[in-house]
């Protein structure tokens, strides 16, 4: 059966390439459709990765100074940015190349241009060279993914960037605004800031990185308010006009001194929104919510049997790595075997310096559900690796139900959570109770050991940390 069926892949993103790779690794035949030269999608090409290649000349920025400190003065550093951007751009060719190299190693038909469904069994492409063509399939995925939101108020102007421009490098402005306190505009805050820019954060909320309990933020804020010029909450940005010179804003909020400024650049970072319009849907029995997403079941199928949905088309969270777990449980689903989207704890991280990551029921999350929980907090100032590599400012947390001792949730902010998160995740999905952790040994000196020591201290053992008695 595996053989005989024709599986189309509508987008190549990390949700679509994983879903064509395991169909083909089982058989199927599969085309994959992208209009990229290789497959890897935004992430590969507009996002995850570009933004971490520049998060890391951040990180490496901000050590170099941090080094003074430590006997070892590099001197001011000069920035390539033709060199900058080349290197940034090389690690984008080099793993979308990869994967172009692996899509053939597994026979799948790779079709440059944009799919548009005809019906529940075929899709139209207009090809990327010129043309069209009209594929006939028994099942298809559809992966398109998101793109920036930019409403219609923000003007479409070269120095109104999303963060696909801002990702780009076109120059370091010497102003630049950042509309939105969310990941992606903290993330590119950071960047902008360590390679010079002077940065105003306006986050029309009362916090930035809504989501993430507010200990493990005031760990990060605590480092953006220090490379940041301003970070103004409760601010909404009323009008903007953009000009050969500039960008002028017309702001609202509490205590602002100056409701209008004027900065060289802006960048709107509000959030992404679902690629569903222009693929056909209308042609077939698929269903969207009101956000726009396309509305699935369990193992990730559409109203339309033969139509699948997963990564940002398909819902919260809009995250790279959700979409690659929910191609493994589609393509499952479509071999027929046993699958199921019930995932217990899906990491979430801020790739900033100090990175924020957490996993499972957040403290807010689950006080709002009514669980009996109890928290415990491990700083790194106790933490001899954290001291050996100057970042003592970080916090691992970990909440544990009170009645079965389970571990319900982990966050960490610090230097590396989102590396370290990944033994939370593997605790919360496995059921692990906090002894689990504590007789689990850690190697020292390691920012792992956080984690077990955030443990050991809900039986109150920390030996580097004194708990006081309430």
């Amino acid at each position: 059966m595996a053989d005989s069926k024709r599986l189309v892949v509508l987008g190549s993103g990390p949700g679509g390439y994983a879903a064509a790779f395991a169909a083909a690794d089982h058989g199927l035949q599969v085309t994959l459709i992208s209009d990229d030269e290789h497959p890897g999608g935004v992430c590969l090409y507009r996002g995850c990765i570009p933004s971490k290649a520049l998060l890391h000349v951040a990180k490496l920025l901000h050590e170099a100074k941090m080094a003074r400190a430590w006997g070892i003065d590099f001197g001011t550093p000069r920035i390539d940015l033709d060199g900058l951007r080349a290197w940034k751009d090389s690690v984008v060719a080099k793993l979308t190349g990869g994967l172009g190299q692996l899509a053939k190693a597994r026979r799948v038909t790779y079709v440059r241009g944009r799919g548009k469904l005809l019906d529940a069994q075929h899709v139209q492409v207009e090809l990327t060279a010129g043309g069209q063509e009209v594929l006939e399939f028994d099942v298809a995925i559809l992966a398109t993914g998101s793109q920036p939101l930019l409403p219609g108020a923000f003007p479409q102007h070269p120095r109104v960037m999303d963060s696909t421009a801002a990702l780009t490098l076109p120059d370091i402005p010497e102003r630049l605004l950042v509309v939105g306190g969310g990941y992606i505009g903290l993330e590119l805050s950071t960047a902008y800031a360590a390679l010079g820019s002077h940065v105003t954060v306006v986050e029309a909320g009362q916090e930035i990185a809504r989501g993430a309990d507010r200990d493990l933020v005031d760990v990060l804020a605590k480092r953006l308010y220090a490379i940041c010029d301003e970070i103004l909450l409760d601010t909404k940005v009323l009008a903007m006009q953009a000009d050969e010179r500039g960008v002028t804003v017309q702001l609202a909020g509490l205590d602002l001194a100056e409701p209008e400024r004027r900065f060289d650049k802006a960048l709107v970072a509000i959030g992404r929104r679902p690629n569903s319009q222009g693929l056909g849907l209308e042609q077939t029995a698929v269903e969207l919510d009101p956000q726009g997403f396309v509305v699935v079941d369990a193992q990730r199928r559409t109203a339309e049997p033969s139509l699948y949905a997963i990564g940002d088309l398909a819902g919260q969270p809009m995250l790279a790595h959700k979409a690659r777990f929910e191609a493994r449980v589609a393509v499952a689903a479509i071999l027929g075997e046993p699958s199921e989207y019930d995932p217990a704890a899906i990491p979430a991280v801020v790739f900033t310096d100090p990175e924020l990551a957490w996993c499972g029921l957040t403290e807010t999350e689950a006080a709002t559900r009514g669980r009996d929980i109890k928290v415990t907090r491990f700083p790194w100032a106790a933490s001899g690796r954290a001291a050996t590599i100057g970042r003592e400012d970080g916090l691992t947390k970990i909440i544990v139900d009170t009645h079965n001792e389970r571990v319900l949730g982990v966050g960490i902010a610090g230097p590396g959570a989102g590396e370290l998160i990944a033994e939370a995740v593997l605790a919360v999905e496995m059921g692990a109770r906090a002894d689990d952790l504590t007789m689990s040994i850690h190697a020292h000196p390691t920012l792992s050991e956080t984690v077990m020591e955030s443990a050991e201290m809900f039986a109150g053992q920390s030996a580097h940390f004194l708990q006081r008695q309430r």
